[in-house]
């Protein structure tokens, strides 16, 4: 997922006023309202909830078939290129430019599945993050307004995108409130554990 998520959601819980924007007047009748400020890491909010986990397992079986399809193909052209090499030179010319061009057909069909393949499960990712994201950010929604935080910030990091927050006290981080409200509220148990190896290591897509 190539694009930057970075949500910044402003809650006001009243009005706030700059003090170079009020007039005496106003500023005596009606101080500014202080500001309570959050911060929330929300791709890794989304990526760790028991939904997504639950979802991103299915996907990953879902595209089981087809990893498989893609890795004896590319277990024959090897096995292909390996004959090659060793026969080269028991073969004619003509036989042996004809396995080489074999071999460079079973090449392109390897590269086209596996661009297909990485295509349509890239798609189908982003659109599972979508889905939860949307949901994450009205339960974060509700919880800042219910903790009175006048600004929400987005901390989250990736390949394309610094830290937005530099420091922060720990006290004011959200993530795991808000994770435990979404997965309070989505019903949704928490997957069994996965052996090490066995985990996916795809990274959540980033959305513009």
């Amino acid at each position: 997922m190539k694009c930057t998520l970075a949500i910044a959601v402003l809650l006001t819980s009243g009005l706030v006023l700059s003090a170079t924007a009020q007039t005496p007047a106003i500023s005596a009748a009606a101080p500014a309202a202080p500001v309570k400020i959050a911060v929330i890491a929300f791709q890794a909010a989304v990526s760790q909830t028991n939904e997504f986990q639950r979802n991103m397992a299915d996907l990953q079986k879902k595209y089981d078939p087809k990893r498989q399809q893609i890795k004896a193909l590319s277990d024959e052209v090897d096995g292909l290129q390996k004959q090659l090499q060793a026969q080269g030179d028991k073969l004619s010319e003509a036989e042996g430019a004809s396995r080489s061009r074999a071999i460079e057909e079973k090449k392109k069909q390897l590269q086209r599945s596996v661009e297909d393949a990485q295509g349509d499960f890239q798609k189908e990712l982003q659109e599972l993050f979508a889905g939860v994201a949307g949901k994450v950010g009205e339960v974060m929604d509700t919880y800042a307004h219910q903790q009175g935080y006048t600004l929400v910030v987005d901390n989250s990091t990736s390949e394309q995108q610094a830290p937005l927050v530099l420091y922060a006290e720990q006290s004011t981080d959200i993530t795991k409130a808000i994770i435990d409200a979404y997965n309070v509220k989505s019903g949704v148990p928490a997957p069994a554990a996965q052996p090490a190896a066995a985990r996916p290591a795809a990274k959540p897509p980033v959305a513009h």
